[in-house]
């Protein structure tokens, strides 16, 4: 019995031994991996998850300007770098060198213009001649349908007079073919001639006899005056006579049978106008009452006004008169910046050559390819970080405006066109500018939040290793959303303030056993 007892103090006691110099070199070994091991805090924190791409920076608009006419620059009115608006002139071409249709433009742009404005001011002398021609439409039409003794009486005289004047328009052609005057005329211009004569002989003798010069003496002035007013009717006597004595010439042949011919049309129209009253045609009441009605519909049509169809023509006409004439003038076709110039005074241009670039830079965007793997994830309003290399030390935002619909793809690689719009640009972002863009598509904020490389994984479970009075603790949690640089985990073994290892070893961060000591089956220890 002594015996077994002594072998069970010697086993107690190389036991005792074994197991103090194991726990001293375990002690050692922790102390000395201690020094080694790289630490983090648990904090609340936000994590933010972004996709990266990069873009070129664009203006809100741009445009290139060209001539659409060919001839030689005049002016040259906008600069490199000047703040143009909308429809300002930028440069005009020679006034001296515009095409013909430009110049043909100009007048065609004035008659455009009086025509519109004819057409749109109110028309009183129209409607009144309107209203007069209606009234006489209709009295044609009640004296074929209810013919008064007057008119009929008026159209029998109509007749006559027309019939009168026939009859002198034939004397006069009949005349034509023997001399001018008939033989009563001639007779009565010789007597005038005679008359003249005598006048004359009596008054040359009254002169005669009156002393003096006619600029010394008025007597023998004013006998002067009655000598040449004698001369000059006996001339006008002479020329009269021998007027009707010649021949009629051809032009005069020709006027009267032109008049002949005017007068029986005349009485022509007076008969048929008669016997329009007398015997009125069921044709001629019919177009009777067609010109009252047209009289009445040219009235109706006057007092309303032009029609929207005449007006479009009339505004049309004005446009295309002024698009021709405006090919001699660059103009601004938006508020902006002027960013290139490529024209002087003096060139020589033609249709197509450019001139000018213009771009709204009010508003700055920024064009990028996302893949189709993340394409889902952007959505129009999200927001955005941007940095450049060209401008070091400076972040910039934006917004996401647009994303589109038709992929790009390029050898194999689909990917998605999204709009950026820049929320605070300064005078050091330009387009053309390449800019690295990160697009916050999640944020998480007040979570506990963990360095990304301090999550292991062991048996498809995340493990964080908590250090706690240098012993290494493998805590299971859930990760939440992950960032670039961090990740939230979810736990209710991991608090705010907790120091983790971020380079545990592999057997601190095995899954075998889970839990803080002092609680459960192995123990938790306190906050």
């Amino acid at each position: 019995m002594r015996k077994k007892l002594g072998w069970l103090l010697v086993i107690i006691l190389v036991v005792g031994v074994a197991g103090f110099f194991t726990y001293r070199a375990l002690a050692e070994r922790n102390s000395a991996s201690a020094t080694s091991l790289q630490t983090a805090t648990v904090k609340l924190g936000t994590v933010t998850s972004a996709i990266s791409s990069a873009g070129t920076v664009r203006s809100n608009q741009s445009a290139t300007i060209s001539w659409q006419t060919n001839g030689k620059v005049g002016e040259v009115k906008a600069q490199l770098g000047q703040q143009v608006a909308i429809n300002e002139v930028l440069a005009s071409l020679d006034a001296n060198t515009l095409s013909q249709s430009i110049i043909q433009a100009q007048v065609e742009l004035i008659n455009a213009q009086e025509a519109l404005e004819e057409l749109k001011k109110p028309q009183p002398l129209k409607i009144a001649q309107a209203e007069i021609a209606l009234e006489e439409a209709k009295a044609e039409l009640e004296n074929l349908l209810n013919p008064s003794d007057i008119a009929i009486s008026q159209a029998e005289i109509a007749v006559i007079n027309a019939q009168t004047a026939v009859n002198e328009a034939q004397k006069k052609v009949d005349q034509t073919k023997y001399g001018r005057g008939t033989d009563q005329q001639i007779a009565s211009a010789r007597a005038s001639v005679l008359m003249a004569q005598d006048k004359v002989a009596n008054l040359q003798e009254a002169y005669d006899r009156t002393p003096g010069k006619p600029e010394e003496d008025l007597a023998k002035a004013n006998a002067l005056a009655n000598l040449t007013a004698a001369q000059n009717e006996y001339k006008r006597a002479l020329a009269v006579l021998n007027w009707y004595l010649g021949s009629p010439n051809e032009e005069e042949v020709n006027e009267a049978y032109t008049q002949l011919a005017l007068a029986k049309a005349q009485l022509a129209e007076a008969q048929k106008t008669l016997e329009k009253l007398k015997n009125p045609s069921a044709m001629d009441i019919e177009l009777a009452r067609a010109k009252v009605e047209e009289a009445q519909q040219n009235l109706e049509t006057l007092k309303k006004g032009p029609t929207q169809a005449e007006l479009i023509t009339a505004e049309t006409r004005l446009t295309l008169a002024q698009a021709t004439l405006n090919q001699a003038y660059l103009t601004a076709p938006f508020s902006g910046a002027i960013t290139e110039v490529q024209v002087l005074p003096g060139d020589i241009v033609s249709a197509g050559k450019p001139a000018f670039r213009i771009d709204d830079l009010s508003s700055l965007f920024i064009d990028l390819m996302v893949s189709e793997i993340d394409i889902h994830q952007i959505k129009v309003g999200q927001s955005a970080q941007i940095t450049f290399d060209a401008i070091p030390g400076s972040e910039y935002s934006g917004t996401v405006t647009q994303i589109g619909l038709v992929a790009s793809v390029t050898q194999g690689v689909v990917n998605y066109p999204v709009t950026i719009k820049m929320t605070n640009p300064d005078e050091y972002v330009l387009p053309g500018m390449t800019a690295a863009v990160s697009i916050i598509v999640a944020q998480h904020e007040n979570v506990l939040v963990v360095p990304n490389q301090a999550i292991k994984f062991s048996g498809g479970q995340s493990i964080v290793t908590v250090l706690y009075q240098g012993q290494q603790i493998p805590i299971q949690v859930t990760v939440g959303l992950t960032g670039t640089s961090v990740s939230e985990v979810i736990s209710d073994q991991l608090r705010e303030g907790d120091t983790i290892v971020i380079n545990a070893s592999a057997a601190a961060a095995s899954t075998s056993n889970f839990g803080r000591p002092g609680e459960g089956g192995l123990g938790f220890f306190g906050p």
